[in-house]
């Protein structure tokens, strides 16, 4: 199982949010490259990212900072955040962002994930963010009407090959990620499934593992000091 250290961006800066809440965020680091060169120096291959003023506008507010990372961190970088125009997805695939994840768009736009697979191929990922059961949108700011296994069942069929499947009330909050949520969701699709939200031990790491998962994104578990990088990304090493 691959494992995705992640950093999130706001204003040039490597924060985290409490369960998507933009009033609850925390400053981890001014200098997202040089977090990304200590993901590296951990055994890192993959990680991922997310512009969180992006989220909200649908712009790349972070784009030289993204840059900047995937200049100098020299991993494979999936991006999230305001991927919601083929303009946004090529701007970012010229930077050098190795996979792109689509969420609003790809939830309010009927064609456009399917498009963006026949463009780019399996540079496009789909986050699926759930709250409450159903798909969150715009920041994780409202819900859509549909459902979280719905809506994997339809980006699958699109074509999609990667998903990032993210229990928006396990995000941020150390309790422990929804691990019967992606057992279930792996017992259904055949299709690459990335665990985020709430992976907060190594025990978690085990057990993701141990389904067959293609990968898990580490947070705020990193930056806290809960769960030490090199130790998961070797436990995800084994299978």
């Amino acid at each position: 199982m691959i494992i995705f250290p992640a950093i999130d961006l706001y204003d040039g800066k490597a924060v985290r949010l409490y369960k998507g809440d933009y009033a609850q965020m925390t400053v981890y680091d001014d200098d997202p490259s040089a977090v990304a060169a200590r993901f590296k120096a951990a055994g890192a291959t993959h990680m991922h990212m997310v512009d969180l003023e992006g989220a909200k506008t649908g712009g790349t507010p972070n784009l030289e900072t993204i840059k900047a990372v995937v200049k100098n961190a020299g991993l494979f970088v999936e991006l999230g955040g305001g991927i919601r125009s083929f303009d946004v997805m090529e701007t970012y695939l010229d930077a050098g962002v190795s996979r792109l994840i689509l969420g609003t768009a790809a939830v309010t736009d009927e064609g456009f994930a399917a498009e963006a697979v026949k463009r780019f191929g399996s540079a496009v990922a789909v986050g699926v963010d759930v709250k409450d059961g159903f798909v969150a949108v715009k920041g994780w700011t409202e819900k859509s009407s549909y459902t979280c296994f719905d809506f994997c069942r339809k980006m699958r069929d699109c074509g999609v090959k990667t998903i990032i499947c993210t229990d928006i009330f396990k995000d941020g909050a150390m309790m422990g990620t929804n691990r019967e949520l992606y057992k279930n969701l792996s017992a259904v699709l055949d299709i690459n499934i990335i665990a985020s939200g709430g992976v907060s031990s190594l025990e978690d790491i085990q057990a993701l593992t141990d389904m067959g998962l293609y990968g898990a994104i580490i947070g705020k578990a990193y930056y806290t000091g809960a769960i030490d990088l090199a130790a998961a990304i070797e436990i995800g090493a084994d299978k």
